[in-house]
C-alpha cells in the first residue's frame, strides 16, 4: 500500500487526486440521476420561488440541472482549476435553494453541501499546484541556439 501511495506523489497530490475523482464522479452521477430519479425524487428539492422564475415544470428544471452537473463534472476532469470553482459556485446556489425550500426541512442537507463547497474550493487551490500543465512551445529567440561542436583532439 505504501508503494502505491508513494507513486501517487506527496500528500497534497494524493488529496488533489481524491478530491478530483470525487468532484468528477459525484456531479456526473447526480446529474444523470436527474433524468431517472433513481436515488430520490429531485423536483421536491426545488424551492418554489426558483420554480416560479424558471420556465417549465420542476422536473424540466431538474433535467437542466442534470445537464449542468454533468458538464461541471466533465470540466473538473479536464480543467480542475476552473471546474472546481464552477462546482463551488453551483453548490452555493444549491445551498441557497435548500435553505429556502421549506425551512428548516433541508438545513441538514444544506450544511452538508457547505462542506462540499469548501472541499471544492480546496480542490481549486490544490489544482493550482497539482494539475498537470500542457507544456507550451518555447518562444523563439532572435538568435538561434548555438550548435554543439564536438571537440576534436
Amino acid at each position: 500500500m505504501t508503494v502505491i501511495l508513494q507513486r501517487l506523489g506527496g500528500l497534497d497530490r494524493q488529496a488533489f487526486l481524491l478530491l478530483r475523482a470525487g468532484f468528477v464522479l459525484a456531479p456526473i452521477l447526480f446529474g444523470l440521476d436527474k433524468f431517472f430519479d433513481f436515488m430520490v425524487e429531485w423536483p421536491v428539492y426545488l424551492a418554489p420561488w426558483v420554480n416560479d422564475i424558471l420556465p417549465g415544470s420542476a422536473q424540466e428544471a431538474m433535467y437542466a440541472v442534470g445537464v449542468v452537473e454533468i458538464l461541471a463534472g466533465l470540466l473538473v476532469a479536464v480543467a480542475p482549476r476552473l471546474g472546481a470553482y464552477v462546482v463551488a459556485a453551483w453548490l452555493a446556489g444549491i445551498v441557497v435553494n435548500l435553505l429556502t425550500v421549506d425551512p428548516p426541512t433541508y438545513y441538514d442537507i444544506a450544511l452538508r453541501d457547505v462542506g462540499l463547497l469548501l472541499a471544492a474550493l480546496a480542490l481549486a487551490r490544490l489544482a493550482t499546484r497539482n494539475a498537470r500543465r500542457i507544456p507550451r512551445a518555447e518562444k523563439s529567440t532572435s538568435t538561434p541556439p548555438k550548435a554543439e561542436v564536438a571537440e576534436v583532439r
